[in-house]
């Protein structure tokens, strides 16, 4: 499409007076740097270390947009779940599963973590390896560190970064990751790398990004660290009572207003409540604490969580997270999968079929870049322009069942 002519004219003027804002943006960077320099030193980067590597840097203002962009679109749990927990990371973990036992069943002998859940972390990182992110740590890091929210923070972890170069680790053109610093195959942190971080391949170097061993073996590390119980599970995915069954129980009727992760009581309070597994077996019996986790609310499925399960929430601090490591760790233990429905008449979609719908929308004409799987703004863009054609019930712009069937069924 040709521009309007208005902006052929004026464009050229309005980056000329874009210009200096810019250039005194970098000079703001370079003086926030300078500042930064005896706090370094302070930090045990030596004064050598952060000249050579910051005084060619120049910000990055991408990073500041990814800090300060509110997602539009709240995802469900049913979505996120979805996606992350499909047939297609599944099958690829059971590989990595077998590809990797040698140094898995090293790590468990060593930290007392089962293969299975250190690869599903893995899995939800990083899809095993193939999305680190491209970002160079040490250009985000530092503009985050002398611009916009929670510089403190993302200082900590550019000092940290830095002596993670200046150790000799990890290099600094190999040194990429997210927008926010989470780096390699497991996605530490930088001030995480340096507490937890292992040489699992006895090379002399902790490297998260080259080696697949010191990966495997530092998770495996912070989950012990997180307090990891050997040979317990994460937790029963259960079944609540009815509300004719709790009327009838002999003790108190059953409230779900008590849930939560923290919110513990013992597998026997719950067990008296009348909660069963979901196949409708009774609890294991004992009195070990256990939080009733409602993802979607008392209508959806339910879990109890056990202390395995605080150590994987240790590692990113949401419950949905948690349940699709959780969740992906049965799946690669052979178990079936979640039973209960969620509440809604859209479920979500896999990474395939999501694939699938934007290949439909391209070959309706829509442009929405590559067909990945990865639901970006253009995605949902076409998929709500579809959804309104359509008189669907939303314009959501979500990849939900529905969209997928319309799209499907008409030419």
């Amino acid at each position: 499409m040709r521009a309007p002519r208005s902006a052929i004219c004026f464009a050229p003027f309005v980056f000329a007076l874009a210009l200096p804002a810019i250039a005194q943006a970098q000079d703001d960077f370079a003086r926030c740097l300078a500042e930064l320099a005896p706090k370094a030193v302070q930090a045990r980067v030596r004064a050598d270390t952060y000249q050579r590597y910051t005084h060619e840097l120049v910000a990055d203002p991408t990073v500041i947009d990814s800090l300060n962009r509110q997602p539009e679109f709240v995802i469900p749990v049913w979505d996120y779940l979805s996606a992350l927990v499909d047939q297609e990371r599944v099958d690829d973990g059971k590989a990595r599963l077998k590809q990797w036992s040698a140094v898995l069943e090293r790590a468990q002998q060593t930290y007392g973590v089962d293969p299975a859940t250190v690869v599903a972390v893995w899995g939800v990182e990083s899809n095993y390896g193939q999305q680190f992110g491209q970002k160079p740590l040490l250009q985000s890091l530092a503009t985050l560190s002398c611009m916009g929210r929670r510089q403190e923070y993302f200082r900590t972890e550019f000092f940290a970064a830095l002596r993670i170069v200046q150790s000799g680790d990890i290099g600094a053109d190999e040194f990429k990751g997210s927008w926010a610093g989470a780096f390699g195959h497991t996605q530490f942190m930088p001030s995480t790398f340096e507490r937890v971080a292992v040489d699992f391949d006895g090379d002399g170097h902790r490297d998260l990004i080259a080696s697949v061993p010191d990966a495997l073996g530092s998770t495996a590390h912070y989950l012990q660290m997180s307090h990891w119980q050997a040979g317990q599970p994460w937790g029963y995915e259960v079944k609540l009572p009815s509300l004719s069954e709790s009327r009838s129980s002999e003790s108190r009727p059953f409230d779900s207003k008590i849930n939560g992760r923290t919110a513990k009581r013992p597998l026997s309070y719950w067990s008296a409540q009348g909660v069963r597994l979901v196949d409708g077996s009774p609890l294991p019996g004992g009195d070990e604490p256990a939080g009733l986790v409602l993802p979607a609310g008392a209508q959806g499925p339910a879990f109890l969580t056990l202390r395995n399960f605080d150590a994987i929430y240790a590692y990113n601090a949401s419950i949905n997270y948690t349940l699709a490591i959780a969740l992906l760790s049965d799946r690669l233990h052979g178990k079936p999968g979640m039973v209960a429905s969620w509440p809604t008449d859209d479920p979500g979609t896999s990474r395939a079929e999501r694939r699938e719908i934007q290949q439909l929308l391209i070959n309706r004409g829509y442009d929405i870049g590559t067909v990945d799987g990865m639901v970006g703004d253009k995605t949902r863009q076409a998929i709500q322009e579809e959804q309104r054609k359509r008189g669907l019930p939303a314009d959501d712009g979500r990849p939900g069942q529905r969209i997928l069937k319309a799209l499907r069924q008409s030419p």
